[in-house]
């Protein structure tokens, strides 16, 4: 397929994005001086916003490609859940696959910024794993959304906020293989090996380092390769990929390793890239597109979110622009 075909495939595709879900709140305003009763700045706040993370994130990516994402997440019976809701709505998703629950917390993190200056997150959220009745109620809106969504691919966004479990893990993996839906993995340290049988599996350095126990070295192509493949091997992953920071990222299916170097940027923000990198990653392997294709446009789409400040979808326009030139 041509680079336009991509393109193009993206605004065919259905995407089912489960796991994490949270809404990122900002403060915006100027420092000026430190606090007389402690040294730490003060914030003059001049505006308040919110907008769509984890799970969320990665549907607004999808659907500023033109593609047709639902999320799938527990979230709680709060006002944060309806101020999900309302951000959902406003931004053109559908709200139909959140779950509310009285056992749950809706994630909130709220950051503080001054000018470009990230100066401090506070984080309202619930970490334990999902009730029995909540891992039920997942799985049945889960295979009620295949069979009516029809996917293209299945996306375990897993920030451990405890809306993803193993068994439902395992479950879902399962339903999907059952149907041929290919399923890609955003993970984190806790069910970091509970992913058996997935076909992409995209850790960032750090979470590779932590899941496999091993020191790896981004400039020792090698190790990186080892890694990997160590991590496909226990995890029967058909690809594994990996963002690498500045490094960029590599790729690793059976037949090769593809090694894709980062764009130099001007870093603002990097809250939000791996969401904006699974989207990309996953959009790409429901259209069967090669190892290098699906590396080199995830790495681009990553380092394009990261000029901006706060957690932010990809420009379409910009990613065309720029794809259409590697």
């Amino acid at each position: 397929m041509t680079k336009a075909s991509y393109r193009e495939g993206f605004g065919r595709a259905k995407a089912l994005v489960l796991g994490d879900v949270m809404l990122d709140a900002y403060l915006w305003g100027r420092v000026d001086r430190i606090s007389p009763e402690a040294p730490v700045p003060v914030v003059h706040v001049k505006e308040r916003s919110a907008r769509l993370g984890g799970a969320g994130n990665v549907a607004l990516n999808m659907l500023a490609l033109g593609a047709k994402p639902l999320v799938v997440s527990v979230v709680g019976d709060d006002q944060n859940a309806d101020a999900l809701v309302d951000r959902m709505k406003a931004q053109g998703l559908d709200p139909s696959g959140l779950l509310r629950s009285r056992h749950r917390r809706t994630t909130v993190k709220t950051r503080v910024i001054s000018g470009h200056q990230h100066i401090v997150r506070v984080d309202e959220e619930q970490e334990d794993p999902l009730e029995e009745e909540d891992v039920e109620r997942t799985l049945k809106a889960v295979a009620r959304s295949v069979e009516v969504l029809a996917p293209d691919v299945v996306v375990f966004e897993d920030y451990d906020k405890g809306a993803l479990t193993p068994d439902l893990i395992h479950e879902v993996v399962e339903l999907c293989r059952g149907k041929g839906i290919p399923t890609t993995v955003d993970p984190k340290k806790r069910n970091f090996k509970a992913y058996v049988g997935v076909d992409l599996f995209k850790p960032n350095l750090k979470e590779l380092r932590e899941g496999t126990g091993l020191s790896v070295d981004p400039t020792d192509r090698d190790s990186v390769k080892r890694a990997v493949s160590g991590l496909r091997q226990g995890l029967r992953a058909r690809i594994g990929l990996v963002t690498l920071s500045e490094h960029g990222v590599h790729a690793q299916d059976d037949e090769q390793d593809v090694f894709v170097p980062a764009h130099p940027r001007s870093i603002a923000d990097v809250s939000g890239a791996g969401d904006t990198v699974i989207a990309v990653a996953s959009l790409l392997l429901a259209q069967g597109a090669d190892l290098r294709t699906l590396a080199a446009w995830s790495n681009l789409a990553g380092g394009l979110v990261c000029e901006h400040v706060g957690v932010v979808p990809i420009d379409p326009v910009r990613f065309a622009k720029e794809c259409a030139a590697i």
